[in-house]
């Protein structure tokens, strides 16, 4: 019975998604397939289908509870899908898994752990070390011009525990960056940062994406999503709208989300959007 009703939902949400545009597959950095997400038995994300381009950058929001995070594990091979398909420029994610890059939540890190911020930057090099897990010159000299180019290259033999939030959210995109990927997931980036750091933490996804890399990025506040984002995935258990940013964050979109209140957040974050663009 529950296999046949998730077969019915699939079904269901393939023809509401017939129509849509759909990316050349050539372009396609990330692509989500009829993915499903059971988690201790409650089903916290349902047909999931989307495609990310290359060189994108794409703003994952949703509700608290609506899976965003249980869709970050899944695109990182964390969780195991119930059903359906991830694949990374064109190949399974099994074989390109090495090609994703995360930036984790301040949260989900132990900043007291005796570790300093040039050996978490070299823990992107892991995977990709062989048999006795030794880091090379070419990997520390790597990972200090990294460190250079985000400015944290006096705080590179200090503790993860001394720097402040701004600065330890750099030395996680150093390590993401010293891994290579040309996908990377961000976690709630700009939460617990001041404006002036959030800013300058923009600036560098923008210079990633002209570098090439697709970025995935959860964020909290939609009033910022329309100046920040070219595209948006809006999330809530089901995948609501995907695509440009202006055409998924309609009133109607954010009531599916949100509640009933999709009118008055649609006239809030076009007043907000004024607002910063004559900041």
């Amino acid at each position: 019975m529950r296999t046949l009703l998730l077969q019915s939902f699939r079904w269901i949400w393939k023809e509401q998604s017939r129509g849509k545009h759909v990316e050349k597959k050539e372009d396609i950095a990330l692509l989500v397939d009829d993915v499903s997400v059971n988690y201790q038995r409650d089903n916290v994300l349902w047909n999931i289908n989307f495609s990310l381009p290359k060189a994108s950058m794409t703003a994952l929001i949703g509700p608290n509870g609506a899976g965003k995070t249980s869709l970050m594990h899944a695109i990182m091979g964390i969780v195991k899908p119930l059903c359906g398909t991830i694949s990374i420029f064109g190949k399974p994610l099994s074989q390109n898994k090495k090609n994703i890059a995360f930036v984790p939540q301040k949260e989900a890190v132990d900043w007291n752990f005796p570790i300093s911020v040039l050996d978490v930057v070299l823990m992107g090099r892991y995977h990709f070390l062989g048999f006795i897990k030794w880091f090379s010159k070419k990997d520390k000299k790597e990972a200090l011009e990294l460190l250079e180019q985000l400015d944290m290259l006096k705080h590179a033999y200090k503790p993860i525990a001394e720097l402040s939030g701004g600065q330890q959210k750099r030395v996680f995109i150093a390590r993401a960056l010293l891994q290579k990927a040309d996908i990377m997931l961000f976690d709630e980036p700009f939460a617990g940062i001041d404006q002036t750091t959030e800013m300058a933490l923009l600036e560098w996804m923008q210079t990633l994406k002209k570098q090439g890399m697709t970025l995935l990025v959860v964020h909290h506040d939609i009033l910022s999503v329309k100046n920040y984002f070219p595209r948006t995935l809006l999330l809530n258990r089901v995948l609501i709208g995907s695509g440009p940013t202006s055409k998924v964050l309609t009133a109607e979109n954010l009531e599916k989300a949100y509640g009933a209140k999709g009118h008055l957040l649609e006239e809030v974050i076009a007043l907000s959007s004024k607002k910063m663009q004559g900041f």
